[in-house]
Order: structure tokens, then sequence, then C-alpha cells
């Protein structure tokens, strides 16, 4: 039995009493009712005539999911979309624009549900999410072969759990898929077709020629829904084994792609398939490598007070020994051997970071051996640990330290090729996967796998991670190209073909700038590298700018960006919290403690009109000087108040409450309390630190540990 790919033309009907989703290509198709107020689905055959008023009737490209908040639910439609190009053959989209259908007619105002939706739609609604109504975006094509030629699932079963980044709103369609309810009682695959995957990440299809051969060069970078968030509330591991930033890229070559235009729907007369048909007898090859990347697999944090540098925290190691082994359990499942590439400085702050991999990977391995390459430089270019035997499991874990900053420092980036030559016989052994599409027998028919996957790391996964994955991506271009008889052994299709090399290289910096702004907020630094081959001035400079900007953002905005993701994602339900009216949001700390930051503001205010106030001929002088002064110790002291006392500054997430985070905030409020000056208007018990607020602070604990 073939199910129906998700429809792609969906009309939705608005009414007082529900909305009802139908599809005019599928016209004997059940209609997905979702009623009013109450939020409930079910399904109705579309030969039976409503008897309900229909006060508009609107077209959309699919459903997004159903989310509560606190006070109401939404039904999110994806309104306008863009299309991205075709891979295999298959049309992929972007997600431009949706739509919140509420399910009370008559909706009540409260600040926090406003808040909610204001966070969703400003912070994930923007974000970069794609699908395909006749593909499978969340899985790398070596796992749709492994699957194929099964189409007795729908594509949302199909989907990798990890990145269907909508799967927790698509909830309450699951689940009436797979149950029912009490009018229509078991599975109902009826609402199969409007279950639409998204996922979250990068995704470039670009139709391309490389020495006169018609290719199609694709990249596409999944996000993991599972412990997402933004870089410094989310690192490391949480008790699930799922790493913070964790990302999988696949680089994609596809050769004798006929339907690589954006034209048409497909070559049957069905609108559904969503195919565009390739010649007869044609074989389309599909080439695919994957990475990895995610945070180092222990519990750690990195405590922003408003410093440059956070103080870094690590738990203990044997403490995250369970998680680490469900992490690599998955990993070695699902990709094979993994070479765990860690980029971490060797000294300074990140050196404990270093050590607590290390030690990690040490107690997972049996018998683990290890070595340690050094040169006139350096003492440690590289630090290897590897199984002594394979008695087990995580016997397949094989570490390579390299000190990416100091091999590459004084802009020596070509230097950051020797940890590709380190990997060359992993590489090699690993190989790619290679598939050939066979129309008879209705999928990929494989002809080679690759056998395990590169995991690569930095402090953040992003700018440093970003330069070695693109290496390696090179490296095994290269391979593909003498493997098909495009290039001669020892060739590059950098010199081969320079059009190529510049598409190469800013697709992939293109990623590097979409991982880095889910993470950090900003574009990634070092993509000089990638664009350019090279380190340059500007590039540092433009570095600079990000550092600054990141300080900006990562402490003032990404408390709102941290509770947007955990609301989407499902690591809060405000239906489910027990906090009382209108104190999610609320600003618990003393009014005095708020005031600061505005008097600083008045005080540089105050000074600049002492500064360029023209004075009246005949006054004195010394009376403005004193009034300067006198704003200036005003300033001065606001100033080194907030910077010592960075955690009363931070924008905290407050959904989830990080419990490092709490704890560091009465610290600072008992340290005001001590204060000389402050300490007595600081009042004992600050508006809102009650109650509620702790019970907030303990399912934010249950959620984040």
């Amino acid at each position: 039995m073939t199910f129906p790919v998700p429809y792609r033309d969906i009309n939705v009907h608005v009414a007082a009493d529900s909305y009802t989703f139908t599809s005019p290509s599928s016209p004997n198709a059940p209609a997905l009712i979702v009623d009013r107020p109450t939020g409930d689905v079910r399904l109705r055959e579309t030969t039976l005539n409503p008897t309900k008023r229909v006060s508009r009737v609107s077209s959309i490209a699919g459903i997004l999911g159903l989310l509560r908040l606190r006070l109401d639910k939404y039904v999110i439609v994806i309104t306008k979309t863009e299309p991205m190009g075709r891979l295999k053959g298959h049309m992929v989209y972007k997600v431009i624009s949706t739509d919140f259908l509420p399910m009370r007619e008559r909706q009540i105002r409260d600040p926090d549900e406003d808040q909610f939706l204001s966070l969703i739609k400003t912070y994930i609604m923007k974000g970069p999410m794609y699908f395909s109504y006749s593909i499978d975006l969340t899985n790398a094509f070596q796992r749709q072969a492994a699957m194929a030629p099964d189409t007795s699932s729908p594509l949302w079963m199909r989907a990798d759990d990890r990145f269907f980044w909508n799967r927790f709103v698509q909830t309450d369609l699951i689940n009436f898929r797979k149950m029912g309810n009490r009018s229509q009682p078991g599975p109902q695959p009826g609402v199969d077709p409007y279950i639409l995957p998204v996922i979250w990440g990068t995704l470039e299809i670009r139709p391309t020629t490389f020495k006169n051969t018609p290719l199609t060069i694709v990249l596409i970078t999944r996000k993991s829904r599972h412990r997402a968030g933004t870089r410094y509330f989310t690192r490391g591991l949480d008790e699930e084994g799922h790493a913070a930033n964790y990302n999988e890229t696949e680089q994609i070559v596809v050769m004798n792609d006929t339907g690589r235009g954006l034209g048409g729907y497909a070559g049957s007369t069905d609108m559904q398939s969503g195919k565009f048909r390739s010649a007869e007898g044609s074989e389309t090859q599909v080439l695919s490598y994957v990475q990895t990347r995610g945070s180092v697999p222990v519990y750690w944090a990195e405590i922003n007070a408003l410093k440059y540098t956070p103080k870094l925290q690590i738990r203990g190691i044997e403490t995250a020994l369970p998680a680490a082994k469900k992490h690599f359990d998955e990993q070695i499942r699902i990709y094979g051997d993994n070479y765990l590439v860690n980029l971490v400085n060797q000294k300074g702050r990140e050196k404990r970071i270093k050590e607590a991999y290390e030690q990690m990977v040490q107690m997972l391995v049996s018998s683990p051996s290890e070595k340690v390459k050094s040169d006139a430089l350096t003492d440690e270019k590289f630090h290897i640990i590897e199984p002594s035997s394979s008695k087990q499991e995580f016997d397949r874990l094989h570490y390579v330290y390299f000190d990416f900053h100091h091999e590459t420092k004084g802009m020596q980036m070509h230097r950051a090729m020797l940890l590709v030559e380190q990997l060359q016989e992993a590489l090699i052994k690993q190989s790619y996967f290679r598939g050939v599409d066979m129309p008879a027998n209705g999928g990929l028919e494989t002809r080679n796998y690759q056998t395990s996957v590169v995991r690569t790391n930095c402090m953040d996964s992003l700018d440093r991670t970003n330069v070695v994955q693109s290496m390696l991506a090179r490296w095994t271009l290269d391979r593909m190209f003498v493997d098909l008889g495009l290039l001669q052994r020892g060739e590059s299709f950098s010199t081969a073909d320079p059009a190529f090399e510049f598409l190469f290289r800013n697709i992939w910096a293109d990623n590097a700038d979409t991982v880095s702004k889910s993470y950090a907020g900003t574009g990634a630094m070092k993509t000089d590298i990638t664009r350019l081959g090279k380190r340059t001035r500007a590039g540092a400079s433009r570095d600079g700018n990000i550092a600054v900007t990141r300080y900006y953002l990562n402490n003032f905005r990404d408390g709102p960006r941290q509770d947007a993701f955990d609301l989407f994602l499902g690591a809060y339900e405000p239906a489910a919290a027990n906090i009382g009216s209108s104190l999610v949001f609320a600003d618990r700390r003393p009014i005095l403690i708020q005031s600061i930051p505005y008097i600083l503001a008045f005080s540089i205010f105050c000074v600049l009109v002492g500064f360029f106030t023209k004075r009246l001929p005949g006054s004195t002088v010394w009376t403005i000087r004193l009034f300067i002064l006198f704003w200036l110790v005003v300033a001065g002291w606001c100033f080194s108040f907030i910077i010592n006392n960075g955690m009363l500054y931070v924008n905290w997430p407050k959904l989830n409450p990080r419990p490092w985070a709490t704890e560091g905030y009465q610290d600072a409020i008992t340290k005001v309390r001590k204060d000389k000056l402050l300490g007595p208007f600081v009042a004992r018990h600050e508006r809102g630190l009650s109650t509620a607020r702790y019970l907030n602070a303990e399912e934010g604990k249950k959620r984040i540990e």
C-alpha cells in the first residue's frame, strides 16, 4: 500500500465553531476539523455538506502544528513559501510566513499570552525552516536508502525524530492519528496528509556544472530539536544524552538529475505527487557525505555575568557518564564509528573542557591507548585516544584533539590542513554514500556506504568547527570527483574549475552563518577562510565586530530567544505550568536594582549637557565643573555596580530558569543586601520571589538538568 504524500494545496474554512481543512485536488479525501474553542481534532467525509456558516476561506501551504499556550490553543499554518529548487526531482520549499488561528472567537487579552505569541513569532517563525511534500528532508540519503522502497509509511512516520523540528506542535495530530478520539476511536490514516515534517537549518540546492559536466550540489544542515537553544544558556548534555547545538550536515552531489528546474509539478496528472519525473531509463546518481557537530558531551555551563569571558562550570565527569553513554550509543547506532575531533584550546580556560572530554572518552572505551604528537612549536599538536581492543560498543569511539587556534595563529590558516592529513586514513576507510536511482525498483540502489562519521566540536561548535567541516567536505568532494572520473588522482576541483570552487566556498560560508545565527545570534567568525581560502585583515575586523555583537546579544537578548525555543519545542508548556497570573515575565528585581541602569543613562546625559552647553558671559567655571564631576562620580559608581553585580542584569530565560542562574541571582542579591550604601534600601523579600517563582525554578531544573 502506498500512502499519500502531504497535501500541497489546502483550503481552510473559518467558521465560528471550527476550522475545516480540505484539499481541492483531493476532493474525496476526508476533511480535517479543529473544533472551536476546545481545539479537538476530528475527520469528516467531504461528501457530508456542512451546515455551519463559513466566514472566510483561504488557501495555505500546510499546517505547521497546533500549540496550546496559557489561555488558548492556536493552529499554526504556513501561508507563504519560497521554492528552493528540486532535490532529485522533488520540489523543496522554505517557510516565508505563517499565521496563528486562535480557537477562541473573542480573544482574552493577557500580557503573558501576548508575550508567548510575540516570542514565537519573532524568534521561531522567522527562522530557516524547510519542507518538501514528497521527499524526506529529515533523513540523510543513506538512511533513506536503507528504508527504501518503503512507501507503506507516510512521510512523517519515516522522519528522523531528532530533526522533525515541528514534532511537538504536531503532537495533537499525531496522537489523533494513532489513537483517534472518543467519537472516532482507533488509528486515523486520513489525517496523514495533513502532517507535514519541517526541518530547521540550512538548505542550499545549486544546479551547476563542473568541467562542463552538469550536476547539482546540495548542502543540508539539520538542527536537532532536542536541547536546542542559545549559546550560553544551552551547553553540554542533558540527562537523555542530547547534546546542545547538535547539527547533522550532509553534502550531496546529484549526477544526471534531469528534474533540476523550478517549473512544473510532475510528469503525472496527480498534483499531489510533487515529483518531477526524469527521462525513462536514465540513472540518477546520488553521492552523499555526512558530518555532525555538537557540544562537548559532559555536564558543563558558562555563566555570563556581563564579563566578556563567562565563568566556566563543569560538574563531575562520573555524573555525566550515563548521559554520555546514551549520547554515543545513539551516535554509534546511527553512524557507526565516531571520530571525535576536539578543537578547543589546550591552555587557558578552555583547558578544563578539553580535559573533561578526554576523561569522558577514557571512561567510555576499554583499555584506552593514548598517543601525543608534538613538534618544535607545541608539546601537544595532536592528542589521540583509541581503544586497545574492540570488546564493547564504545570502542568504536576515536578521539582526536587538535589545537586549532595555536596551530593557525598569525593567520597561518593553511596549517589547519594538518588535521585532515592526520585523519586521512580514517577518511579513506570511512568513504561516502553512493546510490543509483532505479525508478523500476522504486528507490535508491546503494553502491557504496559511509561507514563512520566525524563529530567535530569547539567551545561553541561554530567558528572553528565550520572551518574544519568545510575542509573535510572539500577532501571528500575531491575523492567523489576522482571516483566519478571527473578528476585525476591527486588533482583538486579548486584548481580544475575556479567557478565551481567559488560556489563551494560560498555555500559552506552561508551554512556557517546560518548555524551560527541559530545558536549565537550572529553570523559565523572566520568565514573569510571559507569564502576566500585565507585569513584576511578585513575578516579579522569583521570577527571583532561579531564578538562585540555576540557579547551584547548573549547577555541582553538571548533570554527571550531561549524562551521561544522552549515554548515551540515543548520544553515549557504554559498550560501545564503551575504559575500565577501575569507572573512569568514580571521583573522580580527590587525597584532600586532596576533603576540603576536608568540612573547611569541619566548621569551620562547630564555629563554631556555639562560639556556641550554654552556658558553665559561672566559665569563661573567651577559650578559647571562640580556639576560634571558629580555626575561623573554617579555614572562611575553605577557602572561599577552593574559590572560587579552582572548576574542581576543579564536577561535570563524566564520560562525554564537555569539552576545555576537562580543560585547566582540569590548570591548577588545577598551580596547587595550587605552593601553599606544600598543594603538598607533593598527589601528582604523582593517582589515576585514567591513560592510560585521557586516552583517555576524547580520545573526548570527538571527540564534542564
